[in-house]
């Protein structure tokens, strides 16, 4: 199948109307009829001010990044933007062409 891979990059403690961001991106998705999503912790990493942050064995969770991804139809990717674009959530985000499928026997 061709598609769109569309990935979210939030702080693991960025809320919006109280709920963690990529909880509510994937509760969203889930609700707009989206098939399935995906959200990973990092470990470390920096952004666009160039603070680099990592998780160390003593210190509490909150400052690190949440990617949160898709793999959807264009339309449904530029459906989700949209709802972004509605509720005012400014998020950074990377899209871009997919193929994706089931590798192996059919069962």
């Amino acid at each position: 199948m061709q598609g769109t891979y569309l990935r979210f990059y939030v702080h693991e403690n960025r809320k919006h109307h109280g709920v963690l961001v990529y909880e509510w991106l994937l509760e969203t998705a889930k609700k707009a009829g989206i098939h399935g999503g995906s959200a990973f912790r990092a470990i470390a990493g920096f952004g666009s001010h160039g603070v680099l942050h990592e998780q160390h064995f003593f210190e509490l969770a909150g400052d690190l990044t949440v990617e949160v991804e898709f793999l959807l139809s264009e339309d449904e990717a530029n459906m989700l933007l949209a709802i972004l674009g509605r509720q005012k959530v400014r998020i950074f985000y990377a899209k871009a062409a997919a193929e994706f499928g089931f590798a192996g026997a059919q069962g």
